[in-house]
């Protein structure tokens, strides 16, 4: 028996169907966007890794020769190096230190709280080229404040910039004054969320106040600590702007982090395929070492389920 016309009619499959496809007709923007801008590149420069390729001339197929050649590149082994300083200054020094300044913020005997978060903020949202300005005047050799400081106890200046030594530790003291108090923000507001009431208890048991922030505050900031950890390990691995706007990667590429290592033989050397291939060692990077940060802070555990 032939199907009635009205049955297939696209009007009445859409009055069937509406309420199940106008829900990702709504959220689609996103998938287009992402798909656009985020997902279609990815693999992209995936396929990318495996050519050379100046953007203008056909592409050439090179297999794994990219990656061959990459873990032979002294340069990149260098670049290696220096993130791994940036990355460890970031977790074991940054954050330790903002979890410091977030528990004095968080005493009761410290005003102005807000007025305090809003100023250790501050750096987040000020000018790249500002910050740039500002701390090469500090790290100038001949008339820096850091330098002139340093006279003033007898102790001869020295080269931040310019040395294969120090330039490494001018790159950390930024990011330690950039990113400190944004750290800061969050241990904050995990600190306020902990019940006054397991404090009281702990000092009624007759807990010293280092015992306290050992037993309570530090397990009942876990979640915090873990989230800080994270994105700080990420950003940390993928730091740019501070060794670009402070040495450019120099001297000899003693503070190049492997993002402006990237920079450089993907857009100054047009070598796309072979920065396509520092991209996804980099993304491999971030991967391992974020899984196994969170497994170390036990996220995969039972009690996170």
């Amino acid at each position: 028996m032939a199907v009635p016309e009205l049955k297939r009619s696209p009007v009445l499959w859409w009055t069937r169907n509406q309420r199940k496809i106008v829900p990702y007709i709504f959220i689609s923007p996103f998938y287009v966007l992402f798909i656009t801008f985020m997902l279609g590149p990815a693999i992209f420069a995936f396929f990318l890794s495996f050519n050379e390729w100046n953007g203008i001339d056909a592409m050439k197929l090179v297999g794994l020769g990219n990656y061959g050649e990459l873990f032979q590149d002294a340069t990149f082994q260098q670049t290696v190096m220096n993130t791994l300083w940036y990355s460890s200054a970031s977790l074991f020094l940054v954050c330790p230190l903002a979890l410091v300044l977030a528990a004095i913020l968080n005493s009761p005997f410290v005003k102005y709280k807000s007025l305090f978060r809003a100023l250790y903020f501050m750096p987040i949202i000020t000018s790249v080229v500002v910050i740039a300005i500002m701390f090469i005047l500090l790290y100038n050799r001949d008339y820096g404040l850091i330098n002139a400081t340093l006279r003033r106890f007898g102790i001869q200046p020295l080269d931040w910039l310019g040395s294969t030594d120090l330039s490494k530790i001018a790159v950390i003291g930024l990011i330690t004054w950039r990113w400190m108090g944004h750290h800061a923000v969050f241990f904050l507001a995990g600190l306020q969320s902990i019940p006054r009431e397991l404090y009281d208890a702990a000092m009624v048991d007759g807990a010293t106040r280092g015992q306290s922030f050992l037993r309570i505050t530090i397990p009942m900031l876990r979640p915090v600590i873990l989230f800080v950890g994270v994105i700080t390990l990420i950003g940390s691995v993928q730091i740019f702007e501070e060794p670009y706007i402070l040495t450019a990667g120099g001297p000899a590429d003693s503070s190049l982090s492997i993002a402006n290592y990237l920079y450089r033989v993907g857009i100054h050397y047009l070598r796309l395929g072979y920065g396509a291939t520092v991209g996804f060692v980099l993304f491999g990077a971030i991967l391992f070492f974020s899984i196994l940060q969170m497994r170390l802070l036990g996220i995969f555990r039972e009690e996170w389920a």
